[in-house]
């Protein structure tokens, strides 16, 4: 009896986790607590990647912004990726204007993440306007992303 009840609790308890971090990313542009409209990550398919980032159905890939951008490539059940969420959606807010954050569920753009050699999450892609896109790999804190946006994006290359 004792092996079942340990069985309900961890079902019961990574029920909570699941439900409380599935929509840990989740705000839609308008919520704010201020009442004042924020930008929020934007989830990309593969066509909106082809029209806003890369068109990967041509040579020569060049970026096809006018903000340095951030690609952060996740998956639902990554639990890392879940962390990282809602510090991108405070980012994208904070940097209104300067950047634009995107995120692609690799589960469901497989091709996509294959394209950009995606073998662990959560990967980050900085893509600056000017240089060479930069990819990172794993979870970190909102701290260390504003480091690596304002080197890789912001500071322009000498």
């Amino acid at each position: 009896m004792k092996t079942l009840e340990r069985i309900a609790i961890v079902a019961l308890s990574a029920a909570i986790m699941i439900t409380s971090c599935g929509n840990a990313g989740a705000r839609n542009a308008g919520d704010s607590s201020q009442g004042k409209k924020t930008k929020a990550v934007v989830e990309l398919n593969s066509d909106d990647f082809n029209k806003l980032v890369y068109d990967m159905n041509v040579e020569g890939v060049e970026y096809l912004g006018t903000l340095p951008a951030i690609v952060d490539f996740t998956a639902t059940w990554c639990g890392p990726c879940q962390r990282i969420a809602p510090v991108l959606d405070e980012l994208a807010a904070e940097y209104d204007g300067q950047i634009v954050i995107y995120k692609v569920d690799i589960d469901k753009e497989r091709e996509l993440a294959k394209a950009f050699n995606i073998s662990s999450i959560p990967a980050v892609l900085y893509i600056p306007l000017d240089g060479e896109p930069v990819i990172t790999i794993g979870s970190r804190g909102k701290e260390k992303f504003k480091k690596e946006i304002e080197t890789i994006l912001l500071t322009p290359e000498e």
